[in-house]
């Protein structure tokens, strides 16, 4: 008979993750959406928009190969903050049932809907790796992307996407000290 490793166990495995494959690809896609918006129209740099978010997760189960991560490792044993963390993707993903109707009625929205409501997936990620980096990207960039929106009207898509890529710099740099310092406490 299997024995269960308790949650807490579990979340202590979760909380020695690098955590890097998720954000270096959102930070790919709003660099991708950031350069496009210098060159394209609004119904391809919509398209681009779409897309390039939408890959996100797909992006990240590639790069988690290279990060040391590897998200598809069947190898390792089930951890039920990864359905979590999934769960999180979802209800992000879901968040494309309030961006596309408001997206129909003024396109300049698109940034602004995906950037803020994507970016809620932040906050119980703090909650599951007990630490702040969470919380601060996800309310940081509620408050930045909506400033950018409104105060770079003519430039949203550019502005939206360099705010939401210096957050993404920014929590890498966290994450990756977050794991450092894990890496030698447990040596």
């Amino acid at each position: 008979m299997s024995q269960e490793r308790s949650l807490e166990v579990q979340r202590e495995e979760f909380k020695q993750r690098r955590l890097l494959a998720t954000p270096l690809s959102g930070l790919i896609a709003w660099c991708v959406i950031a350069a496009s918006s210098l060159f394209l129209e609004p119904f391809p740099l919509s398209l681009v928009t779409f897309i390039a978010t939408g890959s996100i997760v797909y992006l990240a189960l590639f790069l988690s190969k290279f990060t040391g991560e590897n998200m598809l490792d069947k190898s390792k044993p089930k951890n039920t903050f990864d359905k979590l963390f999934m769960l999180t993707v979802l209800m992000s993903a879901s968040v494309y049932a309030i961006a596309i109707p408001f997206f129909l009625e003024d396109y300049t929205s698109l940034p602004l809907a995906i950037g803020v409501l994507t970016g809620l997936m932040w906050i119980p990620i703090s909650w599951i790796i007990q630490h702040w980096i969470g919380i601060a990207h996800g309310l940081a960039r509620t408050i930045l992307v909506v400033a950018a929106w409104y105060a770079f009207p003519e430039h949203r898509f550019l502005a939206v996407s360099l705010v939401i890529a210096a957050l993404y710099i920014f929590a890498i740099a966290v994450l990756e000290i977050r794991w450092r310092k894990l890496k030698r406490v447990s040596s």
